[in-house]
């Protein structure tokens, strides 16, 4: 069945993230492999991401592979390579039509150069100035690991003598991390688990967050938009005291 036309909804400015969480168990479901399950998980992103530049956010970033996720068998860790490449290859040019800015960032290195040069060539084709939506992909990433580069980075540049000990803000931890983003707006993971799994540590500070127990590959625009809809009618007080 067909899903109904995408309400109007405008979340100009706002940045919210996705844990896609749920492609093994619904490929087990299904009596499927697990490979399946990650093919229909990125029908599921191609689908949400159209939705998020309707809704006019600034930015939507997908968690695809963790640091952790390296201990998975070696067959699967094969396949999610290959579905790089192929997810690339067939969704560029739709995020181009819809001027979507991709964005990778984590330590994706492990992949391999074709991986690699994929998403190279992929960044430079979307690199849009005033993008519809900027589409961040973490791969190969880990929020304490992200945290602690930073810290490091930090303190060779203190050592250097190009930062004091008092330039140290919220702005300039933020500048060496990797997600390309700063305050996280809106944070929902599917699948029926409560935890936020390593990402995005740092933003997570005032982040509103939802948990579905829909499997990834079941998720819809329809239950995605709720979730926008939820959003949009919190009131975000930040430690302050309602009037």
């Amino acid at each position: 069945m067909a899903e109904s036309k995408q309400p109007p909804i405008n979340l100009t400015g706002i940045n919210a993230a996705i844990i896609m969480d749920g492609n093994g168990r619904w490929a087990k479901k299904n009596t499927l492999n697990i490979t399946s399950g990650h093919e229909r998980g990125v029908d599921v992103v191609r689908k949400i991401v159209e939705s998020a530049a309707k809704a006019h956010l600034e930015s939507l970033s997908l968690y695809a592979f963790s640091t952790e996720n390296w201990s998975r068998p070696k067959k699967e860790i094969l396949g999610i390579k290959k579905l790089i490449i192929s997810a690339i290859d067939s969704q560029v040019p739709e995020l181009i039509n819809q001027e979507v800015r991709l964005n990778f960032f984590g330590d994706y290195s492990s992949f391999g150069d074709e991986v690699i040069s994929a998403i190279q060539q992929a960044e430079k084709e979307t690199a849009f100035q005033d993008p519809k939506l900027k589409l961040n992909i973490a791969l190969g990433y880990g929020g304490r690991t992200d945290i602690i580069k930073a810290t490091k980075l930090i303190a060779n540049e203190i050592q250097l003598g190009r930062l004091s000990v008092e330039d140290i803000s919220d702005e300039t931890i933020f500048r060496y991390l990797q997600a390309p983003i700063n305050e996280l707006d809106l944070l929902i993971r599917t699948g029926g688990d409560h935890r936020i799994s390593n990402f995005l540590l740092y933003h997570l500070a005032y982040t509103e967050i939802q948990f579905s127990d829909t499997l990834w590959p079941d998720f819809t625009v329809r239950e995605f938009i709720k979730c926008l809809e939820r959003f949009s009618k919190t009131e975000r007080r930040f430690g302050k005291r309602a009037l």
